[in-house]
């Protein structure tokens, strides 16, 4: 933490995590220190209690958020990170099992924490300790490979490193060249992607170039470009784009005496983000200034700026809540994330209940709910669910769904479930529907006989025909994406703006159904194939 240039209180507590302290300790420690200490260490403890299972990419990327939303301080993510490090360091002494399960944490988990607060030096460490742990054979291949004709290397980089230098002295620019090889874990990447050995890459080693300017960096990609041709699509500018965590350099590859040599180029202070990325902008650090960062596009970053410059008159706790809360707000988004009783993590909608939550373990939970408790203590079943909540279901053999739960409901699984059972097993709910159809129809026909003008039925078959016709052209949204093949349903016809659901299909696609239609239930593996779809009105 020293190395990130962290505040005394978070070093300290990155001391005493871990430990368990009496009342009269937590007192003592609050007069020699301040109380900021102990936040930071009740926190980390509750972290420590978090149970982590990550079996798929969504379960990870919601035991993930669920980190950022059980702190207040980012300070917090910042002792777990050198504390999982720390751990990865020390791995030899444990079990080969309690090896792999924390390698398999650390990968999944925790490096893409410190890439998304772009400390790259902490995430390269903890990918190339979880793949010397998680798949020691292929770490021993790459560490042999990378060790071989090490002097060739050398002195081949050496050689590059030299031509560099002399062609920026020529246009008046100092600059720090050095020539790295790249972490074991990114050559792994490559591997895989590529489906080549490590003797079969020829792109082990890379230059990175430092300058103190931003046009500096353009005139060295120019000048690198003028010594060695630049090899097609390798160029990328995270300058003038840079990545959501801060990141900021160019990259280009050219082809140097035959092979293939990576180089980046960026500022001393693009280089501090990259390497300490959030730590680098922690309003406790001293000579903050304007131009610490110049993602200007990125809000974030812009976030700690403004924070950072309001700080250095007044470090009060409002500033380090608006500090953090502006980081969680961009990572969680319109999602609430829950503990179930045995510690899983389950994320849902803003504005969920009680009843969501059933439907999300289990349509059976679901279906016989009578009441829940949040935390111990017992909640309607329509209050909406908080952040790091832990949530039990009480359940009844004779409970069944109805339609007040219906109106209660925000997730798109638990409305088609309620309004499925209902429609099978609630007469008075499907007769409520056949009626209200009815009675548009003979308002329809009587208005047609009797009224020349248009009614407000009429306009109601005519919008409902013209979105028949929309639905021909219509896109369905998954997420942020769209431009999916899919079918509409011919058992329930749904039509554009509707409340549709889907399921995939074998070789037809998503194929869509209204929420209500009883027949998607009946498909089988509909649990597995199931996917949550919306209309694409952009």
């Amino acid at each position: 933490m020293l190395q990130l240039n962290m505040d005394s209180s978070t070093c300290v507590a990155g001391i005493f995590h871990n430990i368990q302290f009496d009342k009269n300790e937590r007192r003592l420690i609050e007069e020699k220190f301040d109380k900021t200490i102990l936040m930071l260490l009740d926190e980390s403890a509750v972290i420590s209690k978090l149970t982590v299972k990550c079996k798929t990419q969504q379960q990870a990327d919601s035991v993930r958020k669920m980190i950022f939303a059980l702190v207040n301080d980012i300070r917090t993510i910042i002792v777990k990170l050198a504390d999982k490090l720390d751990r990865m360091r020390n791995l030899k002494t444990i079990d080969d099992e309690k090896q792999r399960k924390t390698a398999y944490e650390a990968i999944n988990i925790w490096a893409p924490i410190a890439n998304r607060l772009g400390i790259s030096s902490v995430k390269d460490e903890l990918e190339d300790l979880s793949l010397k742990f998680s798949n020691p054979d292929v770490f021993a291949h790459i560490k042999k490979i990378v060790s071989l004709k090490k002097k060739e290397r050398d002195d081949y980089i050496n050689k590059a490193v030299a031509q560099i230098e002399a062609e920026a002295k020529k246009a008046d620019i100092e600059v720090v060249v050095k020539g790295r090889a790249k972490h074991f874990y990114s050559i792994y990447q490559k591997m895989r992607k590529r489906n080549k050995t490590a003797d079969e890459l020829f792109d082990l080693l890379a230059i990175r170039i430092l300058c103190s300017t931003t046009v500096q960096c353009y005139t060295l990609v120019g000048l690198i470009h003028n010594l060695w041709k630049p090899l097609d699509g390798k160029f990328k500018d995270y300058i003038a784009n840079p990545k959501n965590n801060g990141y900021q350099s160019l990259h280009t590859a050219v082809d140097c005496n035959g092979k293939p040599l990576e180089i980046q180029i960026r500022t001393f202070d693009m280089h501090e983000t990259a390497e300490n990325g959030v730590a680098s902008h922690w309003i406790y650090k001293k000579g903050v200034t304007k131009d610490t960062v110049s993602a200007s596009n990125l809000a974030v970053i812009n976030k700690m700026k403004t924070l950072a410059k309001a700080a250095t008159e007044d470090t009060t706790e409002d500033v380090l809540r608006e500090f953090f809360a502006a980081i969680k707000a961009e990572l969680l988004g319109n999602s609430v994330f829950v503990f179930t009783p045995r510690g899983d993590v389950v994320e849902l909608p803003a504005g969920a209940c009680a009843i969501d939550f059933a439907y999300a373990i289990h349509s059976a939970i679901g279906e016989k709910i009578t009441g829940a408790k949040a935390d111990g203590q017992i909640i309607a079943l329509g209050t909406a669910l908080k952040n790091t909540q832990t949530i039990e279901i009480l359940t009844s053999p004779s409970a069944r769904p109805t339609l007040k739960q219906l109106n209660l409901v925000k997730t798109t699984k638990a409305r088609a479930k309620i309004r499925a059972y209902l429609n099978e097993h609630d007469p008075t709910y499907a007769a409520s529907l056949k009626t209200e159809e009815a009675s548009v129809l003979e308002q329809h026909i009587f208005a047609h006989h009797n009224h020349p003008q248009k009614s407000i039925v009429q306009k109601q078959f005519e919008d409902k025909a013209l979105n028949t016709q929309r639905t021909m052209t219509a896109k369905i949204r998954i997420g942020d994406t769209s431009n999916f093949l899919f079918s509409l349903a011919g058992c329930c016809s749904p039509q554009f703006g509707d409340d549709v659901i889907g399921y995939i299909s074998r070789g037809r696609g998503i194929i869509v159904h209204k929420e209500n239609c009883r027949n998607v239930w009946r498909i089988p593996n509909i649990e597995e194939r199931f996917v949550q779809i919306e209309w694409d009105t952009t």
